[in-house]
C-alpha cells in the first residue's frame, strides 16, 4: 500500500484555519487586547521572518499557558459562532487536485499537522481523506485544558508518527509522497520515497534544488463551503482549534489582509523594518504600522 501525506499550513490551506476565532475570544472575554497585539506581533514576524525552533517553542509553551483553564464547553460554543467563516476560500484548489489524483492511483492519504487534533480531524473529514496525524493537548477530568501538551506533531515527532502509522497500515513508505512548505518538516519529507515542497520556505527550497526534490507553487484558494454541511457538523470536533492558534490569529488573518491591500510604507523592505523592530515591546506596535482595515483590533 502507498501512501500521500500532506502538511496542512499553506500546503493545503492558504491561510490558519484558526485565524478567525481571534475578535470572538477578546469579545468573550477569553484573551485581552494585550495578547491579540503580542500575536499580531509574533505572527508578522514569523509571517515575513520565518521563525527558528526555539522561538517557536516559547510561542508554543506561551499559548499551552494562556488557554489553561479555559473551559472546553465554553470553547466549543464560541466556535460554534464562527464556525460560517471557516468555509470561506481556504483551500488550495491544486492541493484538492494532488489528493483526488493520490486518490484515484489506489493510495491513502493523510494530513499531518502540528495543529490540534480538534480541527485537523474535521479537516481530514471536509477533505474526505484516510486519515490525520495532529498535536494532543491535555484535558482534565472537568473539561478544561491543562496547558500541557500530551503530543506535539512537529519535526521528527512528525516523521515518527509516519513510521508508526506506515506500521500499522502497512505502508511502503519509500513508494509513497510526502508535501510540505516548512524546513521543519525535513524529516517527515525524507522518511519518503516521494517528497514534494510546495511554497516553500527558502531554507526547504535551497536543500529541494540541491536534492532536486520537485518544487510547486499553490496559488489557487478555492471554497471550502460545498464540502461542508453546516447544520449537521459536530461543534464537539471542532472546540479545541484555539489551542495551538489562538495567541497569533488576528495577526495570521492581518498579515494576509496586508500582503493583499497596497500599504504605505517608508522604503525600507518588510524585512527590514521588522529586524529593525524586532526587539521592540508590544507598545510600540501600533506605533508603526500601516493604516488597518477599521475593526481589525480591539478597542
Amino acid at each position: 500500500m502507498e501512501a500521500a501525506f500532506f502538511d496542512v499550513d499553506k500546503t493545503v490551506i492558504a491561510k490558519a484555519s484558526m485565524a478567525v476565532f481571534g475578535r470572538t475570544l477578546y469579545r468573550e472575554g477569553l484573551i485581552s487586547r494585550r495578547t491579540v497585539l503580542r500575536g499580531l506581533w509574533a505572527q508578522l514576524v514569523y509571517l515575513h521572518l520565518g521563525a527558528g525552533e526555539e522561538k517557536l517553542a516559547r510561542i508554543r509553551e506561551s499559548v499551552l499557558t494562556l488557554t489553561r483553564g479555559w473551559d472546553q464547553a465554553t470553547v466549543r460554543q464560541i466556535v460554534r459562532e464562527a464556525m460560517e467563516e471557516l468555509v470561506e476560500p481556504v483551500i488550495y484548489g491544486e492541493a484538492l487536485e494532488l489528493i483526488e489524483t493520490h486518490r484515484a492511483a489506489g493510495r491513502k492519504v493523510y494530513i499531518v499537522s502540528a495543529s490540534p487534533e480538534e480541527i485537523v480531524g474535521p479537516l481530514a473529514s471536509y477533505l474526505r481523506v484516510d486519515g490525520a496525524i495532529s498535536s494532543r493537548a491535555k484535558i482534565d477530568q472537568e473539561g478544561r485544558y491543562t496547558g500541557e501538551m500530551e503530543f506535539y506533531a512537529y519535526g521528527p515527532y512528525k516523521a515518527d508518527a509516519i513510521g508508526a502509522l506506515a506500521g500499522r497500515e502497512n505502508i511502503d513508505l519509500a513508494a509513497s509522497y510526502a508535501y510540505s512548505d516548512s524546513y521543519t518538516d525535513l524529516p517527515m519529507l525524507e522518511v519518503v520515497g516521494n517528497p514534494v515542497v510546495v511554497n516553500p520556505d527558502r531554507v526547504l527550497l535551497k536543500l529541494a534544488r540541491e536534492r532536486q526534490w520537485e518544487v510547486r507553487n499553490f496559488v489557487r484558494p478555492v471554497s471550502l463551503r460545498p464540502r461542508v454541511s453546516a447544520p449537521g457538523l459536530p461543534a464537539a470536533a471542532v472546540a479545541g482549534a484555539v489551542v495551538m492558534g489562538v495567541g497569533g490569529v488576528v495577526g495570521w488573518r492581518l498579515g494576509l489582509r496586508l500582503r493583499r491591500q497596497p500599504v504605505s510604507l517608508p522604503a525600507a523592505s518588510w524585512q527590514q523594518r521588522l529586524r529593525e523592530r524586532s526587539a521592540q515591546p508590544i507598545s510600540a506596535v501600533s506605533s508603526w504600522l500601516p493604516n488597518l482595515p477599521a475593526g481589525w483590533l480591539p478597542h
